[in-house]
């Protein structure tokens, strides 16, 4: 019978996939980089498999059966942190850490108003924030590294259970002397000849501005943040839709930005709590559900 790696095998191989230098895998998983290189050799002779190809000289690469392994060691590891889950979430429901993905277009708005709520009622709760795009989120949620998402539909989120918490309306933010500034509410079909500014790819808010204004032309400038993307409206640069989440925050307040109502269906996006299939704690991620409500009403 073939020998079962160790969780710790499997960390050190998830790390080096991930990193793709040993010293800083080493690093990762806390252990010195000769302990590192000695468990993935161990790992391979206990499999009888080769996972690295080592006539690559000093990168990392990994054979077609090295990459088929790290998926399921990272598949692995979720089960296993998984039986943590069920006994933490048995003994002491929403108590002790807790990490919370964030896009940079709900985190900024959300959280001053989120944090108090959570506060009050899980005053047990310890939590771990982490910003970034949606679909590196989505890739931590499914090794493990987060618990539950914020994040922004429609978006590519095959794989994870969503449970919609608000509908995020856009406004029409315009520079304060365009001529559209006069209307009370703009459709997406005036705004076609307009220069649309636009967050960098990567970003979802971007491709859901976009399939609302189909017609829209990119500007020839794209911005980090939603704060960049209304300093450039300011200065005259172009038009953008900026949801209301953001506009309750105060993103516009002091600018020479006017806001418009948009016209027509379909010009919003959905709020939406996200966690892996199957997760031991889904009841409890459900029950930030009318937290989480609360915090984005305006």
């Amino acid at each position: 019978m073939t020998p079962l790696p160790t969780p710790q095998q499997l960390r050190y191989l998830v790390a080096l996939a991930e990193t793709g230098h040993f010293g800083r895998a080493a690093a990762a998983c806390a252990v010195s980089q000769s302990t590192l290189s000695a468990g993935i050799l161990v790992l391979e002779r206990q499999l009888n498999a080769q996972i690295l190809d080592r006539g690559a000289g000093r990168h990392v690469v990994f054979t077609s059966l090295g990459h088929e392994l790290v998926g399921k060691a990272r598949a692995a590891l979720a089960a296993l942190g998984s039986l943590a889950e069920a006994a933490d979430a048995a003994r002491a429901p929403m108590s002790g850490p807790l990490r919370l993905g964030l896009i940079p277009t709900i985190g900024p708005f959300l959280l001053p108003r989120l944090m108090p709520h959570l506060r009050k009622h899980y005053p047990a709760l310890k939590l771990f924030l982490r910003e970034d795009q949606t679909e590196r989120l989505l890739d931590q949620l499914d090794a493990g590294q987060l618990d539950v998402l914020l994040l922004a539909e429609p978006c590519a989120c095959a794989g994870a259970e969503l449970l919609p918490v608000a509908r995020d309306e856009f406004c029409v933010a315009l520079p304060a002397s365009h001529p559209l500034a006069a209307r009370e509410s703009i459709t997406a079909a005036a705004l076609g000849a307009e220069r649309f500014l636009l967050l960098e790819d990567g970003h979802c808010l971007r491709d859901q501005v976009l399939a609302v204004c189909g017609t829209a032309r990119p500007g020839d400038f794209s911005a980090t943040s939603l704060h960049t993307l209304v300093q450039m409206v300011a200065g005259g640069l172009g038009v953008t839709l900026v949801p209301r989440l953001a506009i309750a925050a105060g993103i516009t307040a002091g600018t020479d930005v006017a806001l418009r109502r948009l016209e027509g269906a379909g010009g919003w996006r959905t709020i939406s709590l996200a966690w892996r299939i199957g997760s031991p704690r889904a009841q409890e991620y459900r029950a930030l559900w009318p937290l989480i409500a609360a915090a984005a009403a305006w």
